[in-house]
């Protein structure tokens, strides 16, 4: 009996482990000194930018990649060896980074598994089960015959997934899966990780540069550099830096003049639309609250209230504690060079029932909207909605079939070279040219927008001014950081002072900071220079920015708001966002699910819904649980996002489509 009572139960063996990792390419340190741990059943993140040292070590786990320094073990085998590495590949799924590059462009959606399932060696039996539950589950049945290359980012990224999934791994190693693709299909991604987590208890390392999807993993890891620099569940991380978020709203005349106020007294500071967000590190939220209301004691304050810092509030903060980024990264001031441009009426952008036919194939249907001097305009959209051929009509690349547009005063159909002469637009690519110094890059732009000779080195220094590019100008552009590479091409956009500035997912990549330096010059190009921008992105934390939002789908505007209308909107149409914890997620998910639920989604061990009526959901949620042995830790309403907007709009006009 007294024996019996010593023992304890054993702690299952991490599916991970990994100690003092490093990898080295040439001179440059890629990973520096890594240690990391994933249980059996744990969807667990690598959160970071691009150059944070995701890839590697997941290629590493994986068994394709050798490193220099430490020790790598899965499933119990040190992985230091490609005869230690076959013993583990056939239990590990690895989708590498980048939209179907694993895939065969020529190949339909059902070749390509079939190949999959052949090279992984899937019994013809076991893959007809396997192939129909899979493509019921990414809702890629009704393609099974298109080809590959002809699929959108979502479904080519879901294809990538049936396929690492064909062989039925215990681990799956995904790097950067939802980077470059809708939030629809994000959050089918998602939802697909968490059927799998809860059918067959899989393990899943995925690594990611939204910090908005930090809250979806049990554990992760904050990475930048090719170092770790916090671990944990996601509250325990937003631990790490104590404080207080303050959002306040001021007159919209003086806000810049608050932003730059509350930028000398606070080193973390944001202008999302009409909202000032202000971390006030170490203070409790109502001195925090206090404090920024007596810095901005002499404006107009229309609203001011605290909340809980998110992720990247935290992440930002630590990459400052490591001095990882210089305190200059983070400020922004824009030296106007004369009077704003005229604006006759104030009408920046306008189009008016914008069709575009291809072939027997209608791209852009009827779309119509406005933007404003002045004014960040968001345009949302998934792959395909028609976003990119609105912008190509409205710069005078593309003509349409029907409907007009005018651009800076002019009209699209009959004065594009007026046109070009006055928008500035950065595409999502790196378009300069990387073998020319910052320097060299800003001047070539200036003789190609042909700004006057007199006018050069004024354009220049404030193009390096406005951009935040001191200290650098001699550098060569291929050998910038990402984030000063954006600002750089935003730069050589703007050195002809357009009066309209186009942008295609202009911050894809870019650290936190970088993100936020950037926005800051954009804000500030609208707010003093008066320039009108419109925005396309899948980033929704990006879309918050925007002034305004017109949501496109199957190359309809279906949506045309702020966002905080659009939030209000889906309250009042679906009902409040509600966050749940219990002792047992997946099987209260399930339940919920079941029970018909809208949006219902797993992020991390909390569950969310919609609720109608929000007071009898709870106790309807409640009797449920109780009924299937759950016990409820915590319920409680939080604001929606604009992915949840997305998502339900998205999905309610897809019912909608196949319902007729």
């Amino acid at each position: 009996m007294g024996e019996a009572a010593l023992v304890t139960p054993l702690k299952p063996a991490p599916v991970v482990r990994v100690r003092g990792f490093y990898k080295r390419y040439r001179k440059y340190v890629a990973v520096d000194g890594v240690d990391l741990e994933i249980q059996p059943g744990e969807i667990y993140g690598l959160i970071g930018p691009d150059g944070a040292g995701k890839s590697s070590l997941m290629k590493a786990i994986a068994g394709v990649l050798s490193f220099e320094g430490g020790e790598v073990e899965v499933f119990g085998v040190h992985v230091d060896s490609e005869a230690a590495a076959e013993k583990v590949k056939g239990r590990i799924g690895f989708m590498p980074q980048g939209l179907g590059l694993n895939l065969y462009a020529e190949l339909s959606v059902e070749e390509n598994i079939d190949f999959f399932a052949q090279l992984r060696e899937v019994p013809p039996g076991l893959l007809t089960q396997r192939k129909r539950k899979l493509l019921a589950m990414t809702r890629l049945d009704r393609f099974r015959d298109r080809p590959m290359k002809h699929l959108s980012g979502g479904m080519k990224q879901k294809l990538g997934l049936v396929c690492t999934l064909i062989h039925e791994p215990e681990l799956l190693i995904l790097d950067e899966p939802t980077t470059g693709v809708d939030p629809v299909s994000r959050r089918d991604f998602w939802a697909i990780l968490a059927e799998l987590l809860r059918e067959g208890g899989i393990t899943a390392l995925v690594s990611t540069a939204y910090m908005d999807e930090a809250t979806r993993f049990h554990r992760l890891s904050l990475m930048f550099g090719g170092r770790v620099l916090a671990v944990g569940e996601p509250e325990q991380i937003r631990q790490v830096v104590p404080g207080s978020l303050v959002e306040v709203e001021v007159e919209a005349e003086p806000q810049i003049e608050a932003l730059q106020r509350l930028k000398k007294r606070y080193p973390q500071v944001e202008a999302v639309g009409p909202v000032l967000r202000v971390f006030v590190q170490g203070a409790s939220p109502e001195a925090a609250r206090k404090q920024v209301a007596t810095a901005l004691a002499d404006l107009t304050i229309k609203a001011i209230h605290t909340t809980d810092p998110e992720l990247e509030d935290v992440f930002v903060a630590l990459l400052r504690q490591h001095k990882l980024v210089g305190e200059s990264a983070a400020k922004a001031t824009v030296t106007s060079l004369a009077d704003p441009p005229a604006s006759g009426d104030g009408v920046a952008i306008e189009a008016k029932d914008l069709t575009r036919d291809f072939d027997h194939f209608r791209a852009v249907d009827h779309v119509g909207f406005r933007v404003m001097q002045g004014e960040i305009f968001g345009l949302l959209g998934a792959n395909g909605a028609g976003k990119t051929t609105v912008i190509k009509m409205l710069t005078g690349i593309l003509p349409p079939t029907d409907g007009e547009g005018h651009v800076a005063g002019a009209d699209m159909r009959r004065a594009r070279q007026a046109i070009k002469e006055r928008i500035g637009y950065m595409s999502q690519a790196f378009s300069l040219y990387q073998d020319m110094s910052v320097l060299e890059n800003i001047r070539l732009y200036a003789r190609i927008y042909a700004v006057p000779r007199s006018q050069l080195k004024q354009r220049t220094d404030w193009v390096v001014e406005t951009a935040g590019l001191q200290g650098v100008e001699d550098r060569l552009a291929g050998k910038l950081p990402m984030g000063i590479r954006q600002r750089l091409a935003l730069g050589c956009a703007l050195v002809h002072r357009p009066q309209v500035l186009f942008l295609d997912e202009p911050t894809s990549g870019v650290d936190p900071i970088g993100r936020r330096r950037f926005w800051d010059i954009l804000v500030q190009m609208a707010r003093v220079e008066q320039v009108a921008i419109l925005v396309t992105t899948h980033y929704m934390s990006e879309a918050e920015h925007c002034d305004h939002l017109a949501l496109m789908h199957a190359g309809r505007i279906i949506a045309d708001a702020t966002p905080a209308q659009m939030k209000q909107a889906l309250q009042q149409e679906a009902g409040q966002l509600l966050a749940i914890a219990t002792d047992q997620p997946l099987v209260a998910l399930k339940q919920l699910e079941e029970a018909g639920f809208e949006g219902v989604a797993l992020f991390g061990k909390r569950i969310h819904l919609l609720a109608k009526d929000p007071q009898q959901d709870r106790r309807r949620i409640e009797s449920l649980l109780s009924e299937q042995g759950v016990s409820l830790l915590d319920i409680h309403s939080r604001p929606p996002s604009l992915e949840d907007v997305f998502v339900y709009r998205i999905m309610a006009r897809e019912k909608e489509a196949n319902s007729q």
